[in-house]
């Protein structure tokens, strides 16, 4: 019997985030025996989406600044006409060429609104295939909340219309989705919970340090990173720091960096084996993005979060609300990172004794794999959900 087929969308436009989960889901459904074709749409990123997967790289967009309000193209110019209409073309010239069984798009349509160009024509194109493929929307559990009016309820008219599935991408113990969507319930037949995308369990590192700092992909870290630098001088100087700036850190602003460094701070861009290093740490100091958030609840390690919130964003902000509630996690606002602030959160959170992480579905990745090939088969003898 042939491979099930996926078509994989994703498009990352400021951080990594979305490319490594989806990466991460990709890597699982390949190894339960899909033929998995990622198309990724962001500038591209080292290690990802990783070996063994087929890519089609569409003509990358980032976004226009932080606020996420417009679309570049890979010379940091405003993406044009002519420019979205020859990636729409390219991409559904790729969807018909895979003939995918399933689809999943990444976010769509409860994010990246700013990718409706070439989307919509997408679902449509979906929509006219025979057989029509599955349709599956892939969704971290907590959402942006401060949405313009009416951006919810059309967001539950394309899921009617053009989804099977919503992969809520968590454990409904500790988010819900309808807690950050109010009207997930005209929409409950198709959501299912997946448990957290984390990584499996970590080999050990081959270097241990007491305090790991992270900057997700980099592209909004350098605060992070400078007063990360500055709480090293202050502490003692037998900790061990490892600082990991992110791809996407400019090459000047590295280089800065590095020459500032003092004794006992290692500073890199990428690690592989970041959850690794996690498990061996005393803290991890880091935003609150979902995949860091799933390393660290993986490894137990103590936690201190600086929730990014530029352009209103508001998920993040939830997510170490609620670690903090239990017990899992400091918060230190992002508007008040400084190095002397930086050097008495890091000092309260060494005091502080190893977290109990609860037990918390943290299988998404393989359970998505097992959620669509429970869901072809149930295919075989009944409609689409969507017909």
């Amino acid at each position: 019997m042939s491979k099930r087929r996926v078509f994989f969308y994703v498009q990352h436009l400021l951080g990594i985030g979305h490319l490594a989960r989806a990466s991460r889901i990709a890597k699982a459904l390949s190894a339960d025996g899909f033929d998995v074709t990622m198309v990724t749409g962001g500038a591209p990123v080292p290690g990802f989406p990783g070996e063994g997967l087929a890519t089609i790289a569409l003509p990358p967009v980032t976004a226009g600044d932080k606020g996420f309000s417009g679309l570049s193209d890979a010379d940091g110019n405003p993406v044009t006409d002519a420019f979205q209409q020859h990636r729409k073309n390219l991409l559904i010239e790729a969807l018909h060429a895979s003939k995918p069984d399933v689809v999943i798009i990444e976010a769509f349509p409860f994010g990246r609104r700013q990718m409706r160009f070439e989307l919509l024509p997408l679902l449509d194109a979906i929509a006219a295939m025979e057989p029509r493929p599955l349709v599956a929307t892939s969704l971290r559990d907590i959402l942006q909340e401060r949405v313009k009016p009416g951006r919810a309820e059309e967001t539950v008219d394309l899921v009617k219309a053009h989804f099977d599935l919503v992969l809520v991408h968590g454990d409904p113990a500790f988010a819900r989705l309808e807690e950050t969507f109010p009207l997930a319930g005209e929409i409950a037949e198709k959501v299912a919970y997946t448990g957290l995308v984390a990584p499996p369990p970590p080999a050990e590192a081959n270097e241990i340090f007491d305090i790991v700092v992270s900057a997700g992909g980099g592209a909004v870290g350098k605060e992070l990173i400078s007063a990360a630098l500055g709480a090293a001088m202050m502490l003692p100087k037998a900790l061990r720091w490892c600082i990991v700036t992110g791809p996407n850190l400019p090459q000047s602003d590295f280089d800065d960096l590095a020459a500032a460094a003092p004794n006992g701070v290692s500073l890199f861009r990428f690690r592989q084996d970041f959850a690794g290093l996690l498990a061996g740490a005393r803290l991890s100091v880091s935003q609150a993005g979902y995949n860091t958030v799933c390393d660290i609840l993986r490894a137990g390690c103590g936690s201190l979060l600086i929730p990014f919130t530029a352009g209103g964003e508001t998920e993040q902000s939830t997510r170490a609300e609620r670690l903090e509630r239990l017990g899992l996690a400091g918060v230190l606002p992002e508007e008040g990172i400084t190095s002397d602030r930086l050097a008495r959160d890091i000092e309260a959170m060494l005091a502080r004794p190893k977290p109990k992480i609860p037990p918390l579905d943290l299988t998404g990745a393989a359970s998505t794999a097992t959620i669509l090939r429970e869901e072809l088969q149930q295919r075989k003898v009944r409609p689409s959900r969507s017909a």
